[in-house]
């Protein structure tokens, strides 16, 4: 991947501004208790052939799943791409569905597991380039009409940076920092124990902040990181 683009702007946000801009999501929209019984009602009506409850379903978490698989691969299509085939496959194995679980944590662990996958194809592909990491973004029409420039500028600087952080790291902080996913939660999402992701939430937002001090050094414009990236795990 490309170094960031050192034209920064000089700019302080909050670390829930920013991740609220970043992701195009307002953060704490993790379904409360309500939202999730209701999700198992439409899985249960859905098991009976009402087509139209899983509908409600994908109407329901298909933006947040595609933000999920946005921040892991930084490519329009393929996360569209991504979000569709999970729903396929969530379709398919509905059947399977553990109701002692949260069907998001299930959902979100499809998308990210079909978003990494992708993205390895497309490391192996050699004729595909994927130095524009987020920025055919720019313009499409999940962009925010009402957004301004400043508000652009922001999400195109923190995307750079972002593509910066190894996959790995970049998932967890995707997860835990634009999406509010509580680190307990995106164990079971990404297959690992709880101390791991931890772990790596420490490491990724320490390399999401040198990356970012290392671009404002760079920019004519130099300013401090702020609370950019949060301290609570």
């Amino acid at each position: 991947m490309s170094a960031p683009d050192p034209q920064f702007r000089s700019r302080n946000k909050s670390q829930y501004q920013l991740a609220c801009r970043v992701s195009g999501e307002e953060l704490g929209r993790i379904p409360g208790p309500s939202a999730e019984q209701r999700d198992l009602e439409l899985i249960q009506a859905a098991l009976g052939g009402d087509l139209a409850a899983f509908e409600s379903l994908v109407a329901r978490y298909e933006r947040k799943a595609f933000w999920i698989a946005f921040h892991v691969l930084g490519r329009v299509e393929e996360s569209r791409d991504v979000v569709q085939e999970a729903f396929v496959r969530v379709y398919r194995s509905l059947d399977r569905f553990d109701f002692s679980r949260n069907f998001y944590t299930w959902l979100y662990r499809i998308v990210t597991n079909l978003a990494i996958d992708q993205l390895r194809k497309i490391r192996t592909d050699r004729s595909v380039q994927i130095e524009g990491f987020g920025d055919e973004i720019v313009g499409d029409d999940i962009d925010r009409p009402e957004d301004n420039l400043e508000d652009q500028e922001l999400r195109s600087d923190v995307r750079r940076v972002l593509a910066d952080v190894p996959a790995r790291f970049r998932t967890v902080l995707a997860l835990r920092d634009l999406h509010g996913i509580s680190c307990r939660e995106i164990a079971p999402i990404l297959g690992l124990t709880h101390a791991t992701v931890r772990w790596r939430l420490h490491k990724a937002r320490q390399l999401f902040r040198e990356r970012w001090e290392r671009a404002s050094r760079q920019s004519k414009h130099p300013r401090e990181l702020g609370d950019v990236v949060g301290g609570e795990s």
